[in-house]
């Protein structure tokens, strides 16, 4: 086993995404402790262009599968491509996004390779030659800090927006293909086909900006106030648990203890009133603005900026306000 980070890149439709860059800033500072370098997985079936990307940045090596199961992500063909990865690449770490897709592969991958694996970080660091991290627990009420005493290989999901995008920079990487015997016999299950419900807006667990909204919206209609907020702030559209049980947005949107956990600069939450379930999902955002006419609601304890004030009159103030600092 060599003392090298390897991250598992994330690409869709052909693109490196922005948490691979974050991880690859994360890798770096382990680097400098372990004396290895960092090198970067990429699967997929035509990710060309993403492999001649991911080779712009400080790393060592790109190690890539290329294969035209991989086009569409599954557990199982990831699975087998990013085991094929580890076994040649023989990192001693090995970075995933706490993404849907980070999460799911690596749980499988590290119950393959009976690799410890720290799930859901806000911090990673090597003390004393062991992997330490920083995780949140208790709905996110206190951080614990967790060491492997694993001798063998570990693995870690980190958060999005939680380290700064490393810059490109120095020489081209070098190209590694794997070989991996992938087909769509032997993969047990395959997707065939994604359909978005969110054009042109990044998911929320990887947006620098999230407006949200809870069930005093009323309906559906009505949460194109917060979208024409955030098409004015380039924002994903967050919705809470009793907005989605409303069929006001879809799950995709939800945030919070059973949809998804976001970590955002900014976040917006219009009518929302606070409830811990919610809470978990976005405590940890950088800056947090509530807008509500209750004022005991308890999303003002958390909150950095408040208004007290009803949304319907509070949301497109600030949608002109925006529109008049972006255009200067």
């Amino acid at each position: 086993m060599t003392n090298d980070i390897l991250v598992f890149a994330e690409i869709r439709d052909g693109s490196f995404k922005k948490i691979n860059a974050e991880l690859i800033s994360a890798g770096l500072n382990l680097a400098e402790k372990s004396g290895g370098a960092v090198n970067v997985a990429a699967l997929g079936g035509d990710i060309d262009a993403a492999i001649e990307d991911a080779r712009k940045y400080p790393i060592q090596k790109v190690y890539a599968v290329k294969n035209a199961v991989l086009a569409n992500y599954s557990t199982q063909g990831f699975a087998d491509a990013l085991e094929a990865v580890v076994k040649q690449a023989e990192p001693a770490i090995v970075l995933f996004g706490a993404t849907a897709m980070g999460k799911d592969l690596s749980a499988r991958v590290a119950a393959r390779l009976g690799a410890a694996l720290l799930t859901d970080c806000t911090e990673v660091d090597l003390e004393d030659g062991s992997l330490k991290v920083k995780r949140p627990v208790f709905s996110g009420k206190v951080y614990a800090n967790v060491v492997s005493t694993n001798d063998g290989i570990k693995m870690a999901s980190v958060r999005p927006n939680i380290y700064p995008a490393s810059d490109q920079g120095g020489d081209p990487a070098e190209l590694v293909d794997v070989a991996c015997d992938l087909s769509a016999d032997n993969i047990g299950a395959m997707v065939t086909a994604i359909e978005s419900t969110a054009a042109g807006r990044k998911d929320v667990t990887e947006a620098e900006i999230i407006v949200a909204g809870g069930r005093s919206l009323k309906s559906e209609e009505n949460f194109k106030i917060l979208e024409e907020l955030a098409d004015v702030l380039g924002a994903s559209v967050g919705a809470s648990r009793a907005a989605v049980d409303a069929g006001y947005a879809p799950h995709s949107q939800q945030v919070g203890q059973t949809g998804k956990v976001v970590n955002p600069k900014l976040y917006i939450a219009c009518g929302i009133s606070g409830a811990i379930q919610h809470l978990v999902g976005m405590r940890t955002s950088k800056v947090i603005v509530a807008i509500n006419k209750d004022a005991n609601a308890p999303i003002f304890q958390h909150a950095d900026y408040g208004i007290e004030g009803d949304l319907f009159d509070v949301v497109p103030l600030l949608t002109e306000e925006f529109k008049k600092i972006v255009e200067g």
